[in-house]
């Protein structure tokens, strides 16, 4: 039976496709840098199990880390497939040197081990983000390829770099899959990308753009890539999307999970220049972190689609409809509120 191990397994993705793994009786190593908090992975696991416990510990957890390419070529010891779920998320400026880091030379030390350890095979979690080409903002599938644009982020840049060295790999024998997820829903990490939503949405919010975002559930993410490894669609990347939503649809179905009226303001590009400046100060006078950019404003007014129709096909999939995953996600954040 194949051993697989999981990057980023304490985080939203790599915690699925742990779950998703042990469901199926296959064994699992996990890599975490020394001091990692796994418990989150633990209860990401209760939200699907009563088994959770159980679950969690079948996990053969290795400090290791992705800077550090001697513990990842030890880790990798007995390993058949890769699942590299780890990456760092942010649109502030001051990250861009440590989303070069984990996003670029992180993951061109993971290709360079598991070239080294002879890895049957290697999946990779990019991102939409590197379908990026300001020439092209409709129904952009596998076919389209990065255009650098001034309003690109240091995120977007650094998964780009990312996806290049898993290609480099691929030239150099490595067989590998890559998925271009767009943003990603799921419960328990309350304080991570798609989980800040969610809190906002519980405390309410007049405000809305209209832009347009493309949604996936974290299962479906785990499920899509688990089952490309398992059915060995390789040397490709796969866009994986449930759909496209006007930012006020999503936003309107959380509100009404939670009881909140709707966004009724929209927020156009003026405003949300005066926004961010509002917001610098804010974070100038407290030493919080601004929550608007340059890129943020530009992806809230994007109207970019996504055509995720390969995945459907080469699996005959069905995602999970974003009312459900919304409903599911708010539940449980009301949930862990109470307890």
């Amino acid at each position: 039976m194949s051993i697989n191990l999981i990057t980023g397994a304490t985080g939203l993705v790599g915690a699925h496709v742990a779950f998703h793994l042990l469901q199926l009786n296959k064994p699992v190593v996990a890599i975490k840098r020394a001091g990692s908090d796994t418990e989150k992975t633990k209860k990401l696991f209760s939200y699907y199990s009563s088994d959770a416990d159980y679950l969690f510990n079948q996990i053969k957890w290795i400090e290791a880390d992705l800077n550090d390419i001697y513990s990842l070529i030890d880790a990798l010891e007995g390993i058949d497939v890769v699942y590299h779920c780890a990456g760092m998320v942010s649109f502030n400026s001051k990250d861009q040197k440590q989303l070069h880091q984990i996003n670029s030379i992180g993951t061109a030390n993971l290709v360079n081990a598991c070239l080294e350890k002879n890895i049957n095979y290697f999946c990779h979690v990019s991102s939409i983000a590197t379908l990026q080409n300001p020439d092209i903002s409709n129904q952009i599938n596998e076919s389209v390829y990065w255009k650098s644009s001034p309003t690109a982020s240091d995120y977007a840049i650094s998964k780009y770099n990312g996806e290049r060295e898993v290609w480099r790999g691929i030239e150099e024998g490595l067989k590998a899959v890559i998925v271009n997820p767009g943003i990603i829903l799921g419960p328990g990490f309350w304080e991570q990308s798609s989980g800040k939503l969610i809190k906002r949405c519980y405390d309410g919010s007049a405000f809305f753009t209209d832009g347009l975002s493309a949604t996936v559930d974290a299962r479906d993410v785990a499920n899509c890539m688990i089952e490309l490894i398992e059915k060995k669609h390789l040397n490709k990347r796969f866009v994986i999307t449930e759909g496209n939503y006007p930012y006020k649809v999503i936003l309107t179905l959380a509100h009404q999970v939670f009881s909140k009226k709707e966004p009724y303001i929209k927020a156009g590009k003026t405003l949300l220049e005066i926004g961010k400046w509002i917001d610098k100060l804010y974070a100038m006078l407290t030493g919080k972190e601004p929550q608007l950019s340059k890129s943020i404003i530009s992806g809230a007014l994007s109207k970019n689609t996504y055509d995720s129709s390969l995945i459907k096909r080469t699996l005959d999939y069905h995602f999970i409809p974003l009312k459900d995953t919304m409903s599911f996600v708010c539940k449980a954040y009301e949930n862990d509120l109470k307890s």
